[in-house]
This record gives C-alpha cells, structure tokens and sequence, in this order.
C-alpha cells in the first residue's frame, strides 16, 4: 500500500448515487450494456463520482443461467470469477466519461479461498482502491461472506473518500476511524430487501454525516430479482447526507430520491463549507467527540492510499 499523497481538493463537487434496479441480464454483454448506459446517464447529471450499491454485482449470476443464479454457492463462485473484469469495465467508463466510480460491490475470493463483500473505487486515470466490507449481517454470515479489512481512506482528485458498506455505516467508530484519517466523503453502498432495512442503513449515513461534519453517500439497490436466492427483494433510496446546519441544509439531506425507483440521485456538496463548519458551526460535533466519556481516537487504524495520478 503507497502512502496517500494530498492532492489540492476541490471546494465543491457534484456526485451522484444509483437507485440501481437488479434485473435478470441474459449474457455478460448484456450486462454490460446495461452498467455503460447507466454511467453515461450518471455523468449526464455533471456529477465527477458516480456510486452504485452493495452487491449489484450479484445481477451478473443471471447471465450464467438458472443452474448458477438459482444456487447461492454458485452465484457466489461465479460472480466473484468476473470481478476483475468488473473492474477493467468500470475503468473504461470512468475513462471514458472523466468520472470517478464506486463499483457495484460483490464477492471476491481471497487467496484462502473465503469470500469477502468488496467494493471498488475508480478513477478516470485508471487508478483502483478496494474496501472490504468490515462487519457482516446475519445474512452474509449465512452465504459464507467472511468479514474483511483493513478500512481505507482514499486519496483523489475529489478529496478524500472512504467506503462504509452497508451495515458499516450503522456503527460510529468505523466511521469515526475513517474521518479521522481524513475522510470528507464517505460512501455507503447498500441492499436492503425491505423498507425497515433502507431506514436502518438511511438513519445511520446521516448519523454518521453529522457526528463526522462530512457528507455521506447512500446508493441502493432496488427491485425484485426472484431468480436469485441472494438479492431477491430490494427497496430503497438513494440520497447525499451533511450536517443540519444553516446555510449548508436544514434537514441534512442535499439530495434523496423517490423510494424504490429506477433512478440517479445527484446533488452538489460544498466540501469547503463543511471543513469551516468544524471549528465555526451552530454545533462542532467533529471537535468535540473527545467530551464524550470513553471516546478513543482511531484514525491511526487506517490505511491511506493514494488515487491520483
């Protein structure tokens, strides 16, 4: 792992998060067909990072047929076969339209053979940074999804970003660790098959937004996908969190989208007005998270990488 060098950050910029619908592709290019259109709408929107959700990866079980997508360890085996060229895709896109992309998660094997729940940030020089999911769900633990790590901040031409998948996002000192380390954009890739999951998931992004003075980014996946024992069912949306604060945004939400809609969610961040709000905010929740009885600082946890160049 390189050291993280610190790029010259930019005041303000423009993302945008999938309501990403899982459907039933019949081949690989079908799919990715599919993952090309929407990037080209997402960079549409003028957004310069584009976020898609935690296992949409999955949807490319159903391009191998029934006897793969209908069977989990198959699904698993398969589709963390394809990550690498994933990767290469998304590589392109991000090339392509000059956007940075959090990949669509989804099984990856390690070289021990488990299976960790992986997502990957690119960017439009090619660059690649992966973060692990850390903590798993009772489901994951069930499918045989090992927890992974170590926690990543990345360093890019956007600032600094850091990924709390999921169920990450419901717990404060992950995401405290990553600010710490210098994180300004966290992004939360989620699949919730029900409403009560999305408002977990939801409730802690703009929990964490608020604690941290940062903003944080959920992109769901939606849809039913009956074919697959995986991500069957899926409800959501998507939206960009900050700290409720005048003049930044009364209730903390910048952008949201309409629940369990096929859809971009795109919204502008004032990143230069958050990192003032720090020392010059109504409330200074980043500076005084060490008033709290037991507090611990843990940004020397993590792993800087650099993504620029």
């Amino acid at each position: 792992m390189t050291a993280a060098a610190r790029p010259a950050r930019p005041d303000v910029v423009r993302i945008a998060a999938a309501q990403y619908p899982i459907g039933e592709p019949a081949s690989l290019d079908a799919w990715q067909d599919k993952i090309a259109q929407w990037v080209a709408d997402g960079a549409a929107t003028g957004a310069s990072l584009l976020v898609f959700p935690e296992y949409a990866a999955i949807e490319q079980a159903a391009a191998f047929g029934t006897a793969v997508s209908s069977d989990l360890a198959a699904t698993l085996a398969a589709v963390a076969g394809e990550a690498a060229r994933r990767v290469t895709l998304h590589q392109e896109l991000a090339e392509r339209h000059g956007v940075h992309i959090l990949v669509g998660s989804g099984p990856v094997r390690t070289g021990d053979g488990r299976y960790v729940n992986a997502a990957q940030l690119v960017t439009p020089g090619g660059l690649v940074g992966e973060q692990e999911k850390i903590i798993m769900t009772p489901f994951e633990r069930d499918w045989g999804i090992s927890p992974g790590g170590p926690i990543r901040v990345f360093e890019t031409g956007l600032g600094s970003i850091a990924v709390a998948i999921c169920y990450d996002s419901e717990f404060p000192l992950l995401v405290r660790a990553m600010a710490e380390a210098g994180a300004e954009i966290v992004l939360v890739p989620s699949c919730t098959e029900r409403v009560s999951g999305f408002h977990r998931v939801a409730t802690g992004a703009k929990a964490r937004a608020l604690e941290n003075t940062i903003v944080t980014v959920q992109s769901p996946t939606v849809g039913d996908a009956p074919w697959s024992p995986a991500v069957d069912r899926n409800s959501g949306k998507a939206a960009i969190y900050v700290p409720s604060e005048h003049g930044v945004s009364d209730d903390g939400v910048i952008a949201e989208g309409v629940l369990d809609r096929p859809m971009w969610v795109a919204g502008t961040v004032d990143l230069d007005r958050l990192r003032r709000l720090r020392t010059s905010g109504e409330m200074r929740n980043y500076a005084d998270w060490s008033a709290q009885p037991g507090a611990v600082a843990l940004g020397g946890r993590i792993e800087r990488q650099s993504l620029v160049g």
